[in-house]
């Protein structure tokens, strides 16, 4: 595994998987997790430390909320900058809760996630060779 990859928190099989993929086509290692607790589990088994998280907050099993209160007690994951993206207007509340380097309302503008992506991962690491969308 790289020392940087983006980890994408979706529900939707159909989103997810086109958003590794295009954060693949832009040269970045992308590893995708269906809800919040897979992705916990994948912060502790792929070892590494992803450059952002692009994170949704409505998911079943764990949504966003829940999963952003246990990354950050997690120190090893703590600081990783968060990317939420909603398809509902998220309160201020929620926001200022969750304390997201940026929000992007769904669907998505894939150029200005790919732009915020770059803010938090300057330079892409090439391809995941165990890609997991």
């Amino acid at each position: 595994m790289p020392p940087h990859y983006v980890l994408i928190v979706e529900d939707n099989q159909d989103v997810r998987e086109t958003l590794v993929e295009l954060l693949q086509s832009h040269g970045y290692d992308a590893v995708g997790a269906e809800h919040g607790r897979d992705a916990l589990e994948k912060l502790d088994t792929l070892q590494a430390e992803p450059c952002v998280i692009v994170l949704d907050l409505m998911m079943p099993v764990m949504d966003g909320r829940a999963f952003r209160q246990a990354q950050l007690q997690k120190p090893s994951v703590s600081g990783v900058p968060v990317i939420v993206i909603s398809a509902y207007d998220a309160p201020a509340q929620t926001l200022k809760e969750l304390n997201p380097a940026a929000y992007l309302r769904k669907p998505i503008n894939l150029r200005e996630l790919v732009r915020v992506v770059r803010t938090h991962c300057p330079r892409a690491s090439g391809a995941l060779t165990a890609s997991r969308p």
